[in-house]
């Protein structure tokens, strides 16, 4: 018969080497998932991962890599602080608009006056919005004990409404004939969101996120507090005995999760979305949740497998075009990757055994 056996230690071979198996899996597993919607599966698996990076149109591809992964990166670094210490922010999403909404909100005020400190001062408030967001569902757990994967998915859908209702009435645009929307932040230059060098992708939300991506590999390997979210996450007694404070852990982890969030929302809307409109938000916070955990919540793992997340929203979108496929199965295909990335995850903490013959 065939059974699981636990580890005496989870295999550190396996962990790094899972992510890349599940990405394999997931590839075939697309691949068969293309083919019953009746498309080419090796033409589908070839454009959404080869033809971004070598095909005809790669130069076009390359710099969108920076620009859809950025956020993705600066949003999963926030999430992966609290993951390491169990403390599951799942509203990403939600503190992503609200942190949109904030910076926007600055910039739209104060239009049309042109000043260097509008920017940095949208920064500022994006971040507070995402910070101010993610703190309801942290004060409440700490406060009354609440589930915070609950508290903070349900803020989700307040943001979402709430978005709507700027897009059509506070923040909607006064000279936009009466379609939803506000102002596009583009044609604002103190308010605009510009590539640090043209032609690049690389604008200051991208800049941010590689920042950001040092400053958590400092904080979690360098600093004390990055021990105590170590070792709350991996042994939580151990870290109530020594001292640490799980309120003011979950008051950071959440508020860190929320800030960078909110920056991100703040940057998209400053640069490659323009404006907040009813659809501003596409998913972001909710796909930082795979890319945190494909990265194995490391900094650097979370980089690589923000680009990799990016590549398949820009691949996604050229077989779409390509091959007339649906959007739902492209979005089938991302969650495939988190099913199998846990999926095959097992293999690190437990190993497969084969016995002949009945055991007791």
């Amino acid at each position: 018969m065939i059974f699981l056996e636990k580890r005496p230690q989870p295999s550190k071979t396996l962990s790094y080497i899972t992510p890349v198996l599940a990405v394999l899996i997931t590839m075939v597993a697309g691949g068969l998932l293309f083919a019953i919607l009746g498309k080419d599966p090796v033409a589908a698996i070839r454009i959404i991962f080869w033809d971004p990076l070598f095909g005809e149109f790669a130069f076009y591809y390359r710099p969108q890599l920076l620009v859809k992964g950025g956020p993705l990166i600066l949003i999963a670094l926030g999430l992966s602080l609290g993951f390491k210490a169990g403390i599951w922010n799942i509203g990403a999403e939600g503190q992503y608009i609200m942190g949109a909404i904030a910076g926007a909100g600055v910039a739209l005020a104060l239009y049309p006056l042109e000043a260097w400190w509008i920017f940095p001062l949208m920064i500022l408030a994006g971040a507070l919005g995402g910070w101010a967001w993610a703190m309801i569902p942290a004060l409440l757990k700490v406060k009354f004990g609440t589930n915070e994967i609950l508290v903070s998915l349900m803020l989700v859908y307040v943001a979402e409404n709430f978005l709507s209702a700027m897009a059509i009435g506070a923040m909607k645009n006064p000279e936009g004939f009466g379609f939803p929307g506000s102002r596009n932040l583009q044609q604002y230059p103190s308010a605009h969101n510009t590539e640090i060098i043209a032609g690049s992708g690389m604008h200051w939300g991208v800049a941010a996120a590689f920042i950001a991506a040092i400053l958590a590999y400092v904080l979690l390997n360098r600093h004390l507090l990055g021990f105590q979210i170590r070792l709350t996450g991996e042994a939580p007694r151990a870290a109530r005995f020594s001292g640490v404070k799980p309120a003011r852990l979950v008051l950071f982890c959440m508020g860190t999760a929320g800030a960078l969030a909110g920056l991100a929302g703040m940057f998209e809307v400053a640069g490659p979305a323009g404006q907040i409109t009813t659809g501003f938000n596409v998913g972001y916070g909710f796909t930082a949740i795979i890319v945190a955990f494909l990265g194995r919540l490391h900094p650097i793992g979370i980089v690589l497998a923000g680009l990799l997340m990016a590549l398949t929203y820009i691949g996604g979108e050229a077989a779409q075009s390509a091959l007339q496929l649906p959007a739902a199965a492209i979005q089938v295909f991302q969650g495939m990757l988190l099913f199998f990335l846990l999926a095959v995850d097992v293999l690190t903490n437990f190993r497969i055994r084969i016995t002949l013959g009945e055991t007791a």
